[in-house]
């Protein structure tokens, strides 16, 4: 099996920093520590490629080289930073003529790239190669009583189908199902959060993630996890807003799938940044002492 070399982006070493301080340990924990990539540079976020497309391939083009010349695919675990590098991969392993220039272009700096990079996200990983049944062999505390409901966005499933249905992925959901939880059913988990819309128009952001949270609400869910920051971000910083407009309490905490995955794995809660959470976990803990994990 080809390795894989890990690339943070830049939400997880600053906003999301509880992303990498939980991802990191569980993978230690599975017996597959991850290598992080020297001189990462940043991708671009998806916004630049309606911006500059030759610009937003050829950064991302920079980290594909970087892979290649390790000798290993890209685990990307931000939603955005796995969009656009899948993006960039496919526009530079075409004959287009602007691919070829910017292949040409990546060449003279040092930076040859052959297209022998593949574009991976943990939930892929873990639920294609590692496996779910060695993750129920690995869980040391079941999150039983635990309701989950696992919110996808827009970006890991569209427009690329690779490992997940793109209406209704079940990936994300199928491991919380491993580490001993309950997967809430609901129909909004691939629904936009608003993307940067929550600090441009507002309205319309504080509108969307009200939809979100009212669904899981509703469905009984105690947690909402993710996979892309800025999805856990929209969710969770405007909650207050949100139930002020609204006059509903839709409060809930918005976790990262490896903070709770890291918990039934028996790490320390102390060591998987559960402290950066805005919403009070104190339910979520009680459910879990009740149900079974301390």
């Amino acid at each position: 099996m080809k390795e894989y070399i890990y690339y943070p982006g830049c939400s997880l070493k600053a906003s999301s920093k509880h992303y990498e301080e939980s991802l990191l340990p569980v993978f230690k924990e599975l017996g597959e520590p991850l290598e992080e990539m020297e001189d990462w540079n940043c991708c671009g976020a998806t916004a630049y490629f309606s911006v500059k497309e030759d610009m937003a391939a050829a950064i991302c083009g920079r980290n594909l080289s970087l892979a290649e010349k390790a000798g290993k695919d890209i685990l990307a675990p931000c939603a955005g930073c796995y969009l656009t590098m899948k993006k960039s991969n496919h526009f530079l392993s075409s004959d287009h003529e602007k691919a070829l220039k910017i292949l040409d272009d990546l060449k003279t700096v040092g930076c040859e790239y052959k297209g022998t990079v593949k574009v991976t996200h943990p939930l892929e990983y873990l639920t294609r190669e590692f496996g779910l049944d060695k993750i129920r062999e690995k869980v040391q505390r079941k999150l039983t009583n635990l309701k989950v409901a696992s919110y996808y966005g827009c970006q890991l499933v569209r427009p690329y189908t690779d490992f997940d249905d793109p209406d209704y992925p079940v990936t994300l959901d199928h491991i919380m199902e491993a580490l001993g939880a309950e997967p809430v059913e609901y129909s909004a988990k691939t629904r936009c959060c608003g993307g940067s819309l929550a600090g441009t128009v507002e309205e319309v952001g504080l509108a969307l993630n009200y939809v979100l949270l009212k669904e899981t609400k509703k469905k009984g869910a105690d947690v909402i996890v993710t996979i892309c920051p800025l999805c856990q971000f929209n969710l969770e910083i405007n909650q207050d807003k949100i139930i002020k407009k609204y006059k509903d309490d839709v409060r809930m905490p918005i976790l990262y799938f490896s903070q709770l995955m890291g918990l039934a794995l028996g790490i320390p809660k102390e060591d998987l940044g559960f402290s950066r959470s805005i919403i009070p976990l104190k339910p979520m803990w009680e459910k879990l002492t009740n149900g079974g994990a301390k």
